[in-house]
């Protein structure tokens, strides 16, 4: 079975989940401090929170689109002959 004349559509899908993707990302990461960010120690760094209402359809949100992304961008590369 031949992807190749699916390859511009699969083009456009990566574009619109790699946009998703990074705005879920900087969605979530909005909420922490810049020290949190570069790795620093915030009060509560060391502990682990428990993600309620919003922050857990986000998250979910985020990994589902992770994993079509990987998936598409796998197909991709097949319809574009890169593999074999």
């Amino acid at each position: 079975m031949s992807l190749q004349p699916w390859a511009p559509y699969l083009s456009i899908i990566l574009i619109i989940l790699g946009i998703a993707l990074t705005a879920l990302v900087l969605i979530q990461s909005k909420g922490q401090d810049l020290g949190g960010f570069l790795g620093g120690g915030g009060g509560d760094s060391g502990a682990f929170r428990t993600r309620r209402g919003v922050e857990v359809v986000l998250h979910r949100l985020t990994i589902i689109i992770a994993v079509l992304f990987f998936v598409f961008t796998l197909l991709a590369f097949m319809a574009w002959g890169q593999v074999v």
